[in-house]
């Protein structure tokens, strides 16, 4: 490989570098056929959001769809509070991530979009560290001015590890 003097890498040596790393990843097996192929897998016992509930597998991972707290056909005696509504998605969570062969022990990222953090940060913490198993996956949140459906408090996303 001709240098480009300096001690500095060319773009071309980048590529051609980045390109023999892919091939012996390759040979590992990494990129090729060792993992499950990629599958839409969605579970929407309502039938009112076929479009964004669900879990996409891409290889040995999963991929959960923003799971809102509360949905008016799901629990039609209204939104309840922050702990129903955490209680809720996370049920719906592990229900999915079984379906789809997996559980909440192997969750590795989960991401919490939260409507009056102030007031719902606490509650929400405890409900959710009573349902997600230790050691508890990496975690971000957000605050969230409201969602679609007036009373939701919180949505809540995941990536999962399966076999």
């Amino acid at each position: 490989m001709k240098r480009t003097g300096k001690g500095k890498t060319s773009r071309r040596e980048m590529v051609q570098m980045s390109g023999a790393g892919l091939l012996g990843l390759g040979s590992l097996g990494v990129l090729q056929g060792d993992q499950p192929p990629s599958k839409r897998l969605y579970r929407d016992p309502t039938g009112t959001s076929p479009n964004t509930l669900g879990v996409i597998r891409s290889g040995h991972l999963l991929f959960v769809s923003g799971i809102g707290g509360w949905y008016p056909k799901r629990r039609p005696d209204g939104p309840g509070d922050i702990r129903q509504q955490t209680a809720d998605a996370l049920e719906l969570m592990k229900a999915l991530l079984e379906e789809a062969g997996s559980s909440m022990a192997n969750l590795l990222k989960v991401q919490v979009a939260l409507v009056d953090s102030a007031a719902n940060w606490e509650p929400m913490n405890e409900v959710y560290n009573g349902l997600v198993p230790e050691p508890r996956p990496v975690r971000s949140y957000f605050g969230s001015t409201g969602f679609r459906n007036p009373g939701q408090l919180l949505q809540i996303d995941a990536i999962a590890y399966v076999e």
